[in-house]
């Protein structure tokens, strides 16, 4: 066994894995937010920053895997997610060295075994943050950084009123509040060095547009509470006039609420 390795059990989080897994093969053909998103968690990490180990938490397709080795060519990387699905699409196209199963709030690694932990757009399915924020804490060493992007309240609120307004059930994925973030960040034995919240918005033509993008993204709602079954045309008729009065020239406009937070563990 490796000095960074251990094995460790999977929590049972098999509806977020298997939606994305299922979404492997389709997902970098919609995710432009999801890009940007990770370009600007590139651009706050610490200039000085020479990671000789680097973990892609979330790593998804490995996109920013191959970002990451590519910046940090004499370092080596590892690429974890919790869908073996995106592994099975990560592994072919390279960027880090192993590519393993695993759960942000349980690692899988060795205390002290890592320099960075990057990850973009993954920890907002965490239900346990506190849980990540030890972990990052454990397994960094000294002088080690955790970078992370994730979604707080107000990600996709047009959506989330228009349904209100057409029915009682919950149609869009629940994010904890920024001030949570703030609160268990502060709490955490990790120093904060940057912890900020940016509005990102897409326009698309129709509602249909984006409620297609989210379910290519494997994103779309995995709320207990979310409406069984097919949706009627009668309330997607209702959902559409709906979110007709949030139109701008651009298009119907999209919120995402990103919670860009660079952490480091002391010396």
């Amino acid at each position: 066994m490796s000095d960074w390795y251990e094995q460790a059990p999977l929590p049972d989080k098999r509806r977020v894995a298997a939606s994305f897994s299922r979404a492997a093969a389709s997902y970098d053909s919609v995710a432009a937010l999801q890009r940007a998103v990770g370009v600007e968690l590139l651009a706050r990490l610490p200039v000085q920053l020479r990671p000789q180990r680097w973990l892609d938490l979330g790593c998804g397709t490995g996109h920013f895997s191959r970002v990451l080795a590519a910046r940090f060519p004499c370092a080596e990387g590892i690429a974890l997610d919790l869908a073996e699905g995106m592994l099975q699409h990560a592994r072919p196209l390279g960027g880090a060295q192993r590519f393993i199963a695993g759960d942000a709030e349980s690692l899988p690694l060795r205390d002290g075994s890592v320099d960075l932990i990057y990850s973009s757009l993954a920890v907002q399915w965490c239900a346990n943050f506190p849980a990540v924020l030890a972990e990052a804490h454990r397994t960094l060493r000294p002088g080690g950084v955790f970078a992370f992007a994730s979604l707080c309240v107000g990600t996709l609120q047009e959506l989330r009123d228009s349904w209100q307004s057409v029915d009682g059930f919950t149609h869009v994925n629940r994010f904890r509040r920024f001030v949570e973030y703030q609160s268990l960040c502060a709490d955490s034995p990790l120093q904060v060095l940057t912890l900020e919240r940016k509005a990102e918005r897409l326009h698309f033509a129709e509602v249909r547009h984006l409620t297609h993008e989210l379910k290519t993204l494997g994103a779309h709602n995995l709320n207990p509470g979310r409406p069984g079954g097919l949706t009627g045309r009668a309330r997607i008729r209702a959902l559409v006039e709906a979110y007709e009065r949030f139109r701008q020239p651009q298009g119907l406009p999209a919120t995402y609420q990103v919670v860009y937070g660079v952490l480091q563990k002391p010396f």
